[in-house]
This record gives structure tokens, sequence and C-alpha cells, in this order.
């Protein structure tokens, strides 16, 4: 039986498990190649754990404006929805080969609501 997620080391699973996959996707890699280095991608990694922890717990650990990256990223390799529907399903899947539960199911909302925002901000925009 899978357990619902309950702290950062759980969240820090989900990143890694979720970066994994995006870099290594045919359609994907090719905005994620800057975290191809092992110690790069682990900074990045504990603020993603930041980023999750102060959205699914309410942590305060992110004090960073998440969107500025992705927009400036998108004026050098536009985005497209087909690529933030991969996105979604590569999360979610990560989120779920390990967790069930409403945790689970809250970060999965989240990253919707997040994929939304970002297609407006920048493919819509």
């Amino acid at each position: 039986m899978k357990n619902d997620i309950e702290n950062r080391e759980d969240l820090h699973l989900i990143v890694s498990e979720f970066y994994n996959k995006l870099l290594i996707h045919k359609d994907m890699a090719q905005f994620f190649e800057k975290f191809s280095d092992k110690a790069t991608l682990e900074t990045h990694l504990n603020i993603l754990v930041d980023f999750w922890d102060n959205i699914l717990f309410y942590s305060g650990t992110y004090h960073e404006n998440a969107m500025q990256p992705h927009v400036k990223l998108h004026k050098k390799k536009p985005f497209s929805k087909k690529h933030f529907n991969i996105w979604l399903e590569l999360f979610n899947s990560s989120v779920d080969e390990y967790f069930k539960g409403d945790n689970a199911q809250t970060i999965k909302n989240r990253a919707l609501s997040i994929a939304t925002v970002m297609q407006i901000k920048t493919i819509n925009s």
C-alpha cells in the first residue's frame, strides 16, 4: 500500500523521479539541458523541494519568483501546449508511482493550476 506525501524527503523523491523522466524525454530534454550536471541538478532539486514544501505544507521555505525563469526560458525555447501536457503527465506519474492520498492529490491539483497559469503567461501571451 502506498503512503501519502508527508515530508521533504517524499518531495525530493518526487522531484528526482520527475527530473529523471524530463531529462530523457525526447520532447522535454531540450528544456532541461542545464541540469545534466549532477551538482547543478541537485541544487535545483533542493529549490524545487522548497517550492513544493511551501505549496503543499505552507512551510515558508520558498521566496523566489517561480514564473520568471520559465518566462525567460520560453523566450529562448518556446513551450507549446504539448509540452505542458507532457510536463503534467510526467509529474503526475512521478507522484503516483510512490504516493496515494490527500496530499498526493493536492500536489497534482496544484501542478495543474501552476501549469495553467504558466501557459497563460507564456504561450498565450
